[in-house]
């Protein structure tokens, strides 16, 4: 006979998982649609179901979780496994990125840099800024651990608030070089480059979105850590993400030959 007060074992499942997941899908198909077969329609059309996926996944799943006692906990390891797959798309564009570069190494430097290179100090910039916000967002963690929702919320606010210092610079950065005839179509170059720097910019704001949901959440915050948790270890691994793609977008890129 089974005994009275025995602990079941509760497994976290989720439905909006689905509509996130397909969130990459959808956008890589609208990509090729737009810059690979000419479907401008169909490509803007297929970013804007991307877009709805991703809005209907985030609200479902922050109702859901904000709705349920108490936190498992066990979300977290949901997130790693997401940025595990993050990384593989990652590898995939740098692993594109250094196969053009050694195979075209002569053409690369003759000619596809743009004139006057890149501008390095700028990406200095960027790289103290994001820093920075792995700084602020870490500090909200510890704030909510500590139930200072005050603080919390603070911490929260300046990491968004850097972020979209990050993403202005940045699309100024590529307005320029767009001026000076460096875009996505110039050369092999220009598409590496404007590939790694615009999935690396739509982590961001993807973890923008995410900080956004914990803020207009923070209300019912107390004893729900799991949230920060996650959306701080996908900030850090964007952060860390960054250093490579500087360091190949730009270093790699625009000086040395192979």
């Amino acid at each position: 006979m089974a005994h009275e007060g025995a602990h079941v074992a509760h497994h976290e499942t989720s439905p909006w998982g689905l509509p996130v997941g397909l969130v990459p899908l959808v956008l890589s198909l609208a990509a090729v649609a737009y810059f690979g077969w000419g479907w401008s329609l169909v490509g803007l059309i297929l970013a804007g179901v991307a877009l709805v996926l991703l809005v209907i996944g985030v609200i479902g799943w922050a109702n859901e979780h904000f709705s349920k006692e108490p936190d498992q906990g066990l979300g977290f390891q949901g997130i790693v496994w997401f940025v595990f797959a993050e990384i593989v798309i990652f590898g995939s564009i740098f692993a594109g990125f250094w196969m053009a570069r050694v195979t075209h190494a002569t053409e690369w430097v003759t000619k596809w840099i743009p004139e006057g290179g890149m501008n390095l100090p700028l990406v200095g910039l960027l790289t103290l800024i994001l820093w920075a916000s792995s700084f602020t967002i870490w500090k909200a963690e510890k704030a909510l651990e500590h139930n200072d929702l005050g603080g919390y919320r603070m911490w929260l606010i300046a990491t968004m608030v850097l972020g979209t210092l990050f993403l202005a610079l940045h699309a100024w950065e590529w307005m320029h070089l767009w001026e000076k005839g460096f875009t996505i179509s110039s050369n092999m170059y220009g598409t590496g480059f404007y590939m790694l720097t615009g999935v690396h910019a739509s982590h961001v704001i993807v973890g923008i979105g995410m900080q956004l949901v914990l803020l207009l959440t923070s209300g019912k915050a107390l004893g729900k850590i799991t949230p920060i948790k996650a959306a701080s270890f996908y900030w850090h691994f964007v952060d860390l993400a960054w250093l490579l793609v500087a360091g190949t977008a730009y270093i790699v890129g625009s000086y040395g030959t192979f």
